[in-house]
């Protein structure tokens, strides 16, 4: 249960640009998991995954059946190549606007 839940308008806005703001769809080269990626910066990606993304990786399927699990932090590296290749070829921009 979240222990913060904004309910003034502009915090919602900030929250709303933040987590949403500037996300460009990218399909996984692999799987066609679909998600939503900004990179702010050359070192800075930001990835939303949808309920569905998350049940059409084939990578993550993987190493959650693993008996250790997935690592919650542990990148799908196919995905990662698919969004590399997104920025080489322009579909993801780098760098913030208006700072999102």
């Amino acid at each position: 249960m979240a222990s913060f839940v904004p309910k003034d308008e502009g915090t919602l806005e900030d929250q709303r640009l933040y987590t949403q703001a500037r996300l460009v769809e990218v399909s996984c080269q692999d799987c066609l998991a679909r998600v939503g990626v900004k990179k702010n910066s050359e070192h800075h990606t930001s990835i939303q995954w949808s309920e569905q993304a998350l049940r059409d990786c084939q990578e993550f399927a993987r190493l959650g059946s693993s008996p250790s699990g997935r690592q919650v932090h542990t990148p799908c590296s196919r995905l990662v190549a698919s969004i590399e290749d997104a920025v080489r070829n322009g579909t993801v921009t780098i760098g913030a606007h208006d700072g999102y």
